[in-house]
């Protein structure tokens, strides 16, 4: 049974850090390509940021270039996301997401909220 499980959301200010970890089960970790997205109040999931199997390929949304970080550590069956410069628009849960064709997987989120 496939389990990814978000953890490290929380209330920040305008201007703070958050870094979030997910820890996945019952995959092969070192062969699936991790991701995460999120969702705001009344708006559709959008993907965030993804790191390639080995961590050798990322890709991140626009919106947190240069602000946000994924990594992975392959010996722990983690994925985190760190989250600088956080603004009230990050403001979302945020979902864990693998993909083993053909399914994809999700984990229960974890709530991000940017407010001063």
């Amino acid at each position: 049974q496939v389990q990814l499980v978000e953890s490290g959301g929380g209330l920040v200010q305008p201007g703070g850090s958050l870094r979030l970890s997910c820890i996945a089960s019952g995959i092969a970790f070192r062969s699936n390509a991790m991701s995460w997205y999120r969702q705001a109040p009344g708006k559709e999931r959008e993907f965030v940021a993804r790191i390639s199997n080995g961590g050798g390929d990322i890709n991140y949304a626009d919106s947190v270039k240069g602000r946000f970080t994924i990594s992975r550590d392959n010996t722990k069956n983690t994925v985190y996301l760190q989250m600088d410069s956080l603004k009230p628009e990050d403001t979302a849960v945020y979902y864990c997401n693998t993909r083993s064709v053909p399914f994809v997987y999700w984990g229960q989120g974890t709530q991000v909220t940017v407010s001063s």
